[in-house]
């Protein structure tokens, strides 16, 4: 959605008062949410471009031999307070590092693997889902 699409809905919300005023505050908070959500987003989108363009610079400054090739990922982790302050830091984050990897490769794993054989994987869509019981 658009900025100017979240200010026609608070504008028709805004026009609705009446008989239900709870169900339109509630229209009103959830727009709010969903736009807080949608910022949170496009910021956490600008942060991973920052960081692939300097994943990439940096890499790309290897491959030429370029003396310090970290120079771009050095900057980019700064700028964000991300650089490791001292020895417990560098421990941590690649503890932190070999968690990560573990669970990812736990995640990538194929989820047919934990069926039975010739079993089928549910769908989880639509409408008419139900829960098993």
């Amino acid at each position: 959605m658009t900025r100017s699409e979240f200010d026609d809905i608070r504008a028709h919300i805004a026009a609705e008062e009446g008989d239900s005023d709870d169900l339109l505050q509630i229209a009103g908070t959830l727009l709010d949410d969903l736009e807080q959500a949608r910022l949170r987003e496009a910021t956490l989108r600008a942060h991973y471009l920052g960081l692939l363009t300097a994943a990439r610079a940096t890499m790309a400054a290897d491959a030429i031999g370029d003396p310090d090739p970290l120079t771009f990922l050095r900057h980019e982790l700064d700028k964000r307070g991300q650089l490791p302050a001292g020895d417990e830091d560098v421990l941590r984050i690649l503890s932190d590092v070999r968690t990560a990897e573990a669970l990812l490769a736990h995640l990538e794993q194929r989820p047919t693997n934990r069926l039975r054989p010739g079993a089928r994987m549910r769908r989880c869509a639509g409408t008419a889902r139900r829960l098993p019981r």
